[in-house]
């Protein structure tokens, strides 16, 4: 359940932007902007007056920036913060920085000096400052060690393919999640896999720049028409579809601006239903960390065209936000319900066989 209100700080260096955001958030009664800072060392002393249930942060400011505000309040007080950023390259690359250290999620700041356009966030806004509210913060998250491995995965598909593919869904809270199962796959795993993250355009190569930088594994934004390769991750641009085609023997990367789904593109559905398509491979579709239900709907198609697409599961403990992994729990087509921690092993452990892409 909600709280009875949300207490929220904004710290911004633009009064512009703080006065907006306001007005904006104390539109629903459930929110309630308990004070603003101009920076983070006044947003930090703003945290411990008035303990705020959420904080909303701009990444790029004078003083303290968002990077270092958001390490203080994750190494002191965690507590649920949404980065607010430009769609700068560096706006980018240091908001999935951010969300890479802690925070719940992030707005995309409005285009436009005057920013006569901020409106069009309200919503978005809204529900990501209600949802952070209900976000369980660590300062410590568990290690691997504090996870109970008895369930891990040691089964291979039952109708082994020469051909494998990984598709994987997630939102909210995602990158962070997305690093956890890339760096736990081994340096020598090929098999591709095929990524949406609902993000922004621009902000996802960003996201892919900075995993490839953590794991031998090659990470990158897909293209259109781009064959699919072995030992390579491939994340689709944001407000873009993106379809996986067979092509012979091979399989390329499909990018459309086809209408959104759910209120996203890209889409998990619009992905899972294209390797639904596809006959003679090996499928693991993965449902990690969201906001919604994006995804369920191809998970059903996918089990409708192939009954051994083996489907796995973030579970509740680990999730950030159990939108999208409980869902697809709903839908009966799930296979392992995983911790997240457990997630990477589950994938490598499935496809362990002789053969493989």
């Amino acid at each position: 359940m909600y709280k009875t209100q949300t207490r929220v700080l904004v710290i911004d260096d633009s009064a512009f932007m703080r006065k907006m955001i306001t007005d904006l958030l104390s539109s629903n009664e459930q929110i309630e902007v308990v004070g603003t800072a101009r920076n983070g060392e006044d947003g930090l002393k703003k945290i411990k007056e008035l303990s705020p249930h959420v904080v909303t942060l701009d990444v790029e400011m004078p003083v303290m920036d968002g990077i270092a505000t958001l390490k203080n309040i994750m190494d002191t007080n965690p507590i649920p913060v949404i980065m607010l950023s430009s769609i700068t390259k560096e706006g980018s690359t240091k908001t999935i920085q951010a969300i890479s250290n802690g925070a719940v999620d992030f707005i995309q700041k409005p285009s436009g000096s005057i920013s006569l356009d901020i409106d069009k966030i309200k919503e978005e806004l809204i529900k990501k400052v209600i949802a952070a509210a209900n976000v369980k913060v660590s300062k410590h998250p568990k290690s691997t060690e504090d996870v109970d491995f008895k369930t891990a995965v040691n089964q291979t598909f039952k109708n082994s393919h020469a051909q494998t593919i990984v598709a994987i869904g997630t939102s909210t809270g995602g990158p962070r999640a997305l690093q956890r199962v890339l760096t736990d796959l081994p340096d020598d795993f090929t098999t591709p896999i095929v990524i949406v993250q609902h993000m922004p355009p621009g902000f996802t190569k960003s996201l892919a720049d900075r995993l490839n930088t953590l794991t031998k594994i090659h990470i990158k934004e897909a293209t259109h028409g781009e064959i699919i390769q072995k030992s390579t991750v491939y994340i689709a641009p944001g407000d873009f579809h993106l379809k996986i085609r067979k092509m012979g023997t091979s399989f390329a990367v499909e990018l459309s601006k086809e209408a959104e789904r759910s209120g996203h593109r890209p889409s998990v559905d619009v992905l899972f239903e294209s390797l639904a398509e596809i006959p003679n491979v090996n499928k693991i579709a993965v449902l990690l960390t969201g906001m919604g239900n994006d995804g369920s709907k191809g998970l059903q198609r996918l089990k409708e065209k192939d009954s051994s697409t083996v489907v796995v599961a973030e579970n509740e403990e680990s999730s950030i936000v159990y939108g999208m992994p409980k869902a697809a729990i709903k839908t009966n087509t799930v296979n392992h319900i995983v911790h997240l921690h457990q997630v990477g092993h589950t994938i490598s452990n499935l496809i362990k066989k002789p053969r493989g892409m």
